[in-house]
């Protein structure tokens, strides 16, 4: 079964500049996450228009049936950063619960988690 990565595509980072950036920094992370994810089996990428997460942009959520649900942040708009994001995903996709052991979180989403919220389940 598929783990989703969902990526709010209309993030703008501090350093986003609408005079001279063809494109919010959500839609290059976007970009970016599904080039990275898009040979990996079990790893679904979606985009999503506002994750309501504004002052923690960029924003994306990790989520899969029957699992945890996490939404992090803060990530700059760049291949390491979709990297790091990718191979938790990967992580996240094998662990029967959706948690991962802290020890083998890649270092580019360390300090990046906003919530963990239980799935909804029948208890």
């Amino acid at each position: 079964m598929s783990c989703v990565i969902t990526v709010c595509e209309t993030c703008r980072t501090a350093n986003w500049d609408e005079t001279t950036d063809e494109k919010r920094s959500g839609e290059v992370l976007a970009e970016l996450v599904e080039q990275q994810a898009d040979a990996m089996e079990g790893v679904e990428v979606r985009r999503h228009k506002c994750l309501m997460g504004c002052d923690f942009a960029c924003n994306i959520s990790l989520q899969a049936p029957e699992k945890l649900h996490y939404v992090l942040g803060k990530f700059e708009a760049n291949e390491t950063d979709a990297q790091g994001i990718v191979e938790f995903a990967q992580l996240y996709n094998t662990s029967e619960t959706g948690q991962v052991p802290y020890r083998d979180w890649p270092e580019e989403i360390k300090g990046h988690f906003r919530a963990r919220l239980p799935h909804l389940g029948d208890s």
